[in-house]
């Protein structure tokens, strides 16, 4: 059974503007779209709620309003709905581990304030299994125009970042775009040293050869089962957050990757998507992996 691509939709802008990215990407895609609201009954003691029938029309009428806004733009795009009573975050997750990848809105104040993750689009990131794609009330078709890249952090041997790439690559395959692949690098500590890694950087030529080669190693398998993808090789010394945001006006995508293991104090998005989701300028997917 193919995965639909999946969108939270409760109204706002922000969510909207989700539903009609989702949408794109579902045509794209050839997939279906699952539109998922959840929503809270109000007690009559709430001044103006109505009984619980009535609330749950209101609810469905406002989906229904919001998937006209994309049928009437992707006709022959199969849309189904998910109106549920209950946690948002639990719902989300319920329809994440079903989706392909679950897209979400999240509010901006233009570029120097970025995202502006709320505490449900936080919860569901880090706790779930699947890709998630956060997108901002202002974004429009013409971020998709030919030209912008699909933007990806690449991060530790190629297994580490197999999930992250294999997003990357299926998703410029899907729109004709180029493949911006970014490592970061810095100096490490002198204390980091040892002889088996002086060794491998000797063999390698220095640390920036070094980089450059640990990049075409983890590309090499994508390279070669996605060939009409053109790739762009980025490596740059700085903090890993830092590259990818000052190549973010590139972008249609920036995609990043999130460790998916629980510290002890619970499931993190980790440094690097947090920095991103908060300021980057265009749509951000985040991408579980081992």
């Amino acid at each position: 059974m193919t995965r639909p691509i999946t969108a939270g939709v409760d109204g706002s802008e922000e969510s909207l503007a989700a539903l009609r990215w989702a949408a794109r990407e579902a045509v794209r895609r050839g997939t279906p779209l699952r539109v998922v609201h959840a929503w809270r009954f109000q007690p009559r003691e709430v001044v103006g709620a109505a009984d619980r029938d009535t609330q749950e029309q209101w609810v469905r009428d406002t989906v229904d309003e919001a998937v006209r806004t994309v049928t009437g733009r992707h006709p022959k795009l199969e849309v189904s709905t998910d109106v549920r009573e209950g946690d948002s975050v639990a719902a989300l997750l319920a329809a994440a581990a079903d989706a392909e990848t679950l897209v979400l809105g999240s509010r901006g104040h233009g570029r120097v304030v970025g995202f502006l993750l709320g505490s449900v689009g936080q919860q569901v990131i880090a706790e779930t299994t699947r890709p998630v794609v956060l997108v901002r009330a202002g974004d429009r078709p013409t971020g998709e125009a030919a030209g912008r890249e699909i933007v990806v952090g690449q991060q530790g041997e190629p297994e580490d970042s197999a999930d992250v790439l294999g997003f990357a690559f299926e998703t410029a395959a899907a729109r004709g775009a180029t493949v911006r692949a970014v490592r970061a690098w810095s100096l490490p500590p002198v204390f980091a040293y040892s002889p088996a890694s002086l060794k491998l950087l000797d063999d390698a030529g220095g640390l920036e050869p070094y980089e450059k080669k640990a990049l075409g190693e983890a590309l090499k398998p994508w390279r070669e089962r996605f060939p009409d993808v053109p790739v762009v090789e980025h490596v740059e010394i700085g903090s890993a957050g830092q590259v990818l945001l000052s190549v973010a006006g590139r972008a249609q995508l920036m995609v990043v990757g999130r460790r998916a293991r629980r510290s002890a104090v619970g499931a993190r998005i980790g440094s690097v998507a947090h920095g991103v989701l908060h300021h980057a300028d265009c749509p951000v997917a985040v991408v579980p992996h081992t």
